[in-house]
């Protein structure tokens, strides 16, 4: 049943007087269904128990109605639920009281049924819009970065975008070894819904570990740490992303999937690119380029690691960078030195 089809229900809170009963009738002739509290306690556990879309009070101007209105507007699952007051007091102070206390409107009583249809009307189609507004943002937050909605959220009205800036990072990428043969053995629907789980645990784990998921490609993630030990985190998240794998693979043959990644720490240039129709906060630079380049050099189930994270690791017991070796990197003119890394095991034995 659609929202427009259903009948809306009203609570209606306090022992019903001549005033309320000819309000209430005025309401369920225009098809409000009713559920009648005569206490505050009766009406707070209808409100645990009912679903309700907006709420009716009769303040009698004392502190106890306004602690009423505040333990309704933090009812789980009410929190956009109209909340109209209606008094007899006529002191400013205790309608400025009532604004503050939850309720989204105020009126005299005795209330005239036309004027009450029409504000509890405009007040449910605010509901109705705001609660869409909500689903759209949830569904959109999806398919947005959480860092991407700070800056957002930071951001005020006709400051424009936020100039590009350098700043220091530790780029990871991971990649699926053998993807486009793997992807002629598997159905696609398998495949999609292989995919799909170990880039959900590998976004799990990189928000888990401080860092944030710059963009997917395709058969695998882009992730960007920044913080003081943006290194270590790092570096702990892709040996947790490999040993959940590990995990996923002794489970179920499907999700047999060999990973390969690879992390460098450098500086970038943040910012936004693209057009006014469409665009991207991205970091870009060297850095970038050369965390990618690892990542290709990394073997099946290997992490690999530059010799900047290396130094910046340091001496560790959790954590060790084995077996150098020199590399040739597309895009570069000097050799580069390539480390794998090792978890607690062969950390403690190198040590």
């Amino acid at each position: 049943m659609t929202r427009e089809s259903r009948l809306r229900r009203l609570l209606v809170i306090d022992p019903p007087g001549e005033d309320v009963s000819a309000v209430s009738a005025a309401l369920q002739d225009e098809g409000y269904e009713l559920l009648m509290a005569t206490s505050h306690a009766e009406a707070l556990t209808m409100l645990r128990t009912a679903r309700v879309d907006a709420m009716l009070l009769v303040l009698d101007g004392e502190a106890a109605g306004l602690q009423l209105c505040r333990r309704l507007r933090a009812q789980p699952g009410h929190f956009m639920a109209p909340l109209l007051a209606m008094t007899a007091a006529q002191d400013p102070h205790f309608w400025q009281a009532a604004f503050h206390a939850g309720c989204d409107d105020v009126m005299q009583s005795p209330l005239q049924p036309v004027m009450l249809r029409a504000r509890l009307r405009n007040l449910l189609e605010r509901a109705d819009y705001a609660r869409e507004l909500e689903r759209v943002r949830a569904n959109l937050a999806r398919y947005v970065s959480p860092r991407l909605r700070q800056l957002l959220q930071a951001s005020q009205p006709g400051d424009g975008l936020p100039a590009p800036q350098e700043q220091e990072v530790c780029i990871l990428f991971s990649d699926i070894r053998g993807f486009t043969s793997l992807s002629r053995t598997i159905p696609a629907d398998v495949l999609f819904r292989t995919v799909s789980r170990h880039l959900g645990f590998q976004v799990e784990s990189v928000y888990a570990h401080g860092g944030y998921v710059d963009k997917f490609g395709g058969d695998g993630i882009m992730a960007v740490f920044d913080d003081d030990d943006m290194v270590v985190n790092a570096c702990a998240c892709a040996l947790d992303i490999m040993e959940t794998n590990q995990d996923l693979q002794s489970n179920s043959a499907e999700l047999a999937i060999p990973l390969g990644i690879g992390i460098h720490k450098g500086p970038v240039v943040a910012g936004n690119i693209g057009s006014g129709v469409h665009l991207d906060y991205t970091v870009i630079g060297q850095t970038v380029n050369l965390a990618a380049r690892l990542c290709g050099y990394a073997r099946p189930m290997d992490v690999v690691v530059s010799d900047a994270v290396r130094e910046a690791l340091g001496q560790r017991a959790d954590m060790a960078c084995v077996e150098p070796r020199e590399a040739h990197l597309r895009g570069l003119t000097t050799a580069v030195t390539l480390y794998r890394l090792e978890g607690p095991e062969r950390a403690m034995a190198s040590g």
